[in-house]
C-alpha cells in the first residue's frame, strides 16, 4: 500500500490531462496500490492523447465505426481507428508465412481429447475439515460398492450426489480441458475408457467418485482448415507490433510529462 500518494500533473505536447479524467480512468486498471493504478491510467490516457493530437494534424473526421459487436464507436474512438488504419500498414499473410507457422506449432491445430464422464458429488465445504473428511469416508465406501458391481453406478448416483447429472445417472457427457476444475480433469484424463478413479477427489465442490467412459482423443486438423484463421492471427499480431512500434514512434516526437512512455529507441520497436 502506497501511504501519502499525490499524483502530479501529466502533460502531451501543450494539453494537460485532467487528474479527474485520470482518476476515472485508473478505476479500470486495477493493481496492487494506488500510485500503480494511477500510473497505468495516466500512461493510457497519454497514448490516446497522442494518437487523437496526431489525427487532429493529419485531418482525419469521424467515420460511423462500430466494435466487434457491432456497437457504434464514440466520434473519438472511430478517429484512432481511422488513423491507424491509415498510418499502420499490415502486409497480407501469405499462404507460405500460414503453412510454415502451421507445420512449427502442430499442437495448436488440434481438436480437442473428449472424454466422457460419470461422477458422484458429495458436496461439503473444505473449509469444514471434520465434515470433509467424513465425506471422503463415504465416498470410499461407495467406491466398494461399484467396484463389487459397475452396474450400479447410475443408482448410486440418483440416492446420493449433490450435482445435476444425477438425474442422469451422474452422466457429464463428454469433457474437454479446461471445463472442470484441474483436480477433477487431471483425475479424469488419466483414465482409460470405463476404468473408474480408484480414489476420492476432492475439489472445491466437495469429494467425488469418478468413472470414464468413451474417449475421442484430439487429431491435428488439416491445414486447409485452419489456414484462413492463421493469417487472420498472423495479420492480427502484425499489426498489433505496428502500432506499438506507431506509438513508440509519436511518444520520440511529443514531449510528455508526468509518466514515462516507451520512445522509438525502446525494444518496443526491435
Amino acid at each position: 500500500m502506497v501511504e501519502n500518494f499525490t499524483p502530479g500533473p501529466v502533460t502531451v505536447g501543450d494539453q494537460e490531462i485532467p487528474v479527474a479524467l485520470i482518476a476515472a480512468e485508473a478505476q479500470h486498471h486495477p493493481a496492487a496500490d494506488a500510485a500503480t493504478a494511477w500510473d497505468s491510467a495516466a500512461r493510457a490516457l497519454a497514448v490516446r492523447q497522442l494518437l487523437l493530437a496526431e489525427a487532429d494534424r493529419l485531418g482525419i473526421a469521424a467515420p460511423a465505426l462500430a466494435d466487434a459487436k457491432g456497437r457504434p464507436l464514440t466520434p473519438e474512438d472511430a478517429r484512432i481507428e481511422a488513423l491507424l488504419e491509415q498510418e499502420v500498414q499490415v502486409p497480407t499473410a501469405t499462404h507460405e508465412e500460414a503453412r510454415r507457422h502451421y507445420d512449427r506449432n502442430p499442437t495448436r491445430f488440434s481438436s480437442d481429447t473428449l472424454v466422457e464422464a460419470e461422477h458422484i458429488l458429495i458436496s461439503v465445504p473444505r473449509s469444514d475439515s471434520l465434515g470433509f473428511g467424513l465425506a471422503v469416508g463415504d465416498a470410499r465406501t461407495l467406491l466398494r460398492q461399484i467396484q463389487a458391481d459397475p452396474g450400479c453406478f447410475a443408482d448410486l448416483a440418483r440416492q446420493h450426489s449433490a450435482c445435476p447429472s444425477r438425474e442422469q445417472g451422474g452422466n457429464l457427457g463428454q469433457i474437454s480441458r479446461g471445463q472442470t476444475v484441474p483436480e477433477f480433469e487431471a483425475a479424469l484424463f488419466a483414465l482409460a475408457p470405463g476404468e473408474l478413479c480408484p480414489d476420492p477427489v476432492r475439489t472445491n465442490h466437495g469429494v467425488h467418485i469418478i468413472r470414464a467412459g468413451r474417449r475421442v482423443d484430439g487429431e491435428v486438423l488439416p491445414f486447409d482448415l485452419v489456414e484462413p484463421a492463421i493469417r487472420a492471427s498472423l495479420e492480427e499480431h502484425a499489426f498489433r507490433r505496428g502500432v506499438a512500434q506507431y506509438l513508440a514512434i509519436l511518444a520520440g516526437q511529443t514531449p510528455v510529462t508526468g509518466v514515462t512512455l516507451r520512445t522509438a529507441d525502446s525494444p518496443l520497436v526491435q
